[in-house]
């Protein structure tokens, strides 16, 4: 288990980096469509479920698996030209030396057997975490059922209950909405096309999927602020899919709609895709300020995005990897010193050769053929 969670750990940790891009960009991008967010997002989850990556030297990540144990370590030891350490040390290869040094320093000074206590006891929390966020998710999912329990099938697949307050989406394999009792008929109709666009955009699975994902890396902050804003984009995806039908009388009422359903302070929730769930201040100036936007934005974003998914979802190749490290690592000198003459007749101030400094086996042997072929020639 706790090979297993080293495996999530390093793939969390690269996934980070992309989550950092994605956040720039989609700053970037705010004048593309909201869908192009959400395909970002999907670049993260890809990142998140592949257990293994593509090496490129196009890659910008510092390191493809920045936490190494075992034969991996002594590999990479090799090839950076460091010592080699114990089969049960951890090193850490993030692609930062001071980082590297300062943490690998205390790991070099802690006994093998603590760091394998650490490391069982961390791996014990994180399957600790899993489990409550997957109950977390089931309790949630089984108090929606129940609440609806008593809801009335108005039309197909469309429910309504006096238990519930806002509009939502519940179900995977057969999605239902359920409204709220006493609906007018306009409010009623720009909830369903809200709806039925989550519905077509498959929302209704792609977003437990994703609090899926939240589950397994529950330890990483980034992939919770991934997922806050993963839910926000895909409400703004639904909006623009149904505002894009609306005239400017339209967009005021459907404004209107979102105010009238907004739940400021919700917490996250895996089961409902719930209408007006997040982010209404904002989507509500989206929806009145609503642009078709050009073909030349599509096109630079899906350029955009090709290229975060070149430099992210890739890694490093050894290569780079250790050119890294000889960059940032002292160059070791080999000279060979001159002694300086002693002082004849003794004492206390003569002074004693500078003694010569301890130099690898493989390069002695290599000073030593030199220095023979040199004598053979004379």
């Amino acid at each position: 288990m706790s090979s297993c969670f080293l495996k999530v750990l390093n793939i969390s940790i690269t996934a980070g980096w992309l989550v950092l891009a994605v956040v720039l960009l989609r700053f970037a991008l705010r004048k593309a469509p909201k869908w192009v967010c959400c395909m970002l997002w999907g670049l993260v989850a890809l990142r998140l479920v592949l257990p293994f990556t593509i090496e490129s030297r196009f890659s910008l990540l510092p390191s493809g698996e920045p936490v190494q144990t075992g034969s991996a370590t002594a590999a990479s030891a090799a090839n950076l030209q460091t010592a080699t350490v114990p089969h049960e040390q951890i090193v850490l290869h993030s692609g930062f030396a001071a980082v590297d040094d300062a943490v690998n320093s205390v790991m070099t000074t802690a006994g093998t057997d603590t760091i394998a206590s650490i490391q069982r006891a961390a791996a014990w929390i994180w399957l600790m975490g899993v489990g409550a966020m997957l109950l977390y998710a089931t309790v949630s999912f089984l108090h929606m059922k129940h609440k609806v329990r008593a809801s009335i099938e108005k039309e197909r697949n469309v429910y309504v209950c006096d238990d519930v307050v806002s509009p939502f989406i519940l179900g995977a394999i057969r999605p239902a909405i359920y409204l709220p009792s006493g609906l007018d008929e306009k409010s009623r109709a720009h909830v369903l096309a809200h709806e039925r666009a989550h519905i077509q955009r498959l929302d209704h699975l792609i977003k437990p999927l994703g609090f899926l994902l939240l589950s397994i890396h529950w330890f990483n902050p980034l992939i919770w602020f991934a997922f806050v804003l993963f839910s926000r984009d895909i409400e703004f995806a639904c909006d623009e899919k149904v505002i894009a039908r609306l005239d400017v009388e339209g967009r005021a009422a459907y404004s209107h709609t979102l105010l009238a359903f907004s739940r400021l302070g919700k917490a996250i929730t895996v089961c409902p895709v719930a209408f007006g769930e997040v982010g209404v201040k904002e989507r509500v100036k989206s929806v009145l300020g609503y642009k078709k936007p050009a073909i030349w934005v599509v096109l630079v974003a899906l350029i955009a995005g090709a290229a975060v998914a070149v430099c992210f979802l890739t890694a490093p190749t050894p290569a780079q990897t250790a050119q890294l490290y000889v960059e940032d690592a002292p160059l070791p000198s080999y000279e060979r010193p001159w002694p300086k003459e002693p002082v004849k007749g003794g004492g206390e101030n003569e002074v004693q050769p500078e003694p010569e400094p301890e130099r690898p086996t493989a390069i002695l042997n290599l000073l030593t053929c030199v220095d023979q072929q040199c004598i053979e020639a004379d």
